[in-house]
């Protein structure tokens, strides 16, 4: 079956859809720049991963996105929690708060799911995750099975969501993209597009702490 990916350059959507590739034809790879900080970033990793695969990419532009949203995405400072701190459901609520667009997951899938249709393409690879499912519902198996169900209705033709990594902790996923050969050394994961990852963030923390372990356990 052909599938698009929504591709943000970070480690989740790369490795779900290195696991994609392996179970469907990705005819076409997404990357979205809505004015956020590390926009420049994640759009080159986006395009370097899908020029290894052999992947068509394209940049979406949704402008009017940083226009409604007073997110440490695109305006304000990023929010630093202590690494100690990842799994703490008080903290990792208020950094939640802190970096959460509107409508961001649900914006990016029905976009997505434009391109699928006119592809001929019946599936939508996203890059979830269980551990950013318990304070961001846009992650979770919920959230998933409830778009399927509006996909039912507003695709002509059957189009679903479907993400290889959702059900995985950050370890996990580490783990099952150095299996599938992932070139790691181009994913962008860090809120911040400087010319290194800040390595201070939530996303710089959780994906550091994740190869530790994984170094730790091989």
């Amino acid at each position: 079956m052909k599938s698009v990916a929504l591709l943000s350059g970070g480690l989740d959507s790369a490795v779900s859809l290195a696991q994609g590739r392996l179970e469907t034809e990705p005819v076409l790879a997404l990357t979205f720049d809505y004015g956020q900080k590390a926009a420049v970033r994640e759009c080159e990793a986006g395009a370097r991963l899908s020029r290894h695969w052999g992947i068509e990419h394209r940049v979406v532009g949704l402008p009017f996105l940083a226009g409604i949203t007073a997110t440490a995405l695109v305006r304000g400072e990023v929010p630093e929690p202590a690494p100690d701190l990842l799994d703490d459901p008080e903290s990792a609520a208020r950094t939640a708060e802190q970096v959460w667009v509107p409508n961001r997951n649900g914006l990016f899938i029905n976009v997505a799911a434009g391109f699928a249709e006119s592809l001929g393409a019946g599936l939508i690879i996203t890059g979830f995750n269980r551990e950013e499912a318990v304070t961001f519902p846009d992650n979770s198996p919920e959230f998933v099975a409830a778009a399927n169900q509006a996909l039912a209705y507003s695709c002509a033709r059957r189009v679903r969501i479907v993400s290889y990594t959702q059900r995985l902790a950050k370890v996990e996923i580490v783990q099952l993209g150095r299996r599938l050969g992932v070139p790691f050394q181009w994913v962008w994961s860090c809120y911040r597009g400087g010319l290194e990852p800040c390595g201070r963030c939530e996303s710089c923390l959780r994906s550091l702490r994740a190869f530790e372990r994984a170094g730790e356990a091989s």
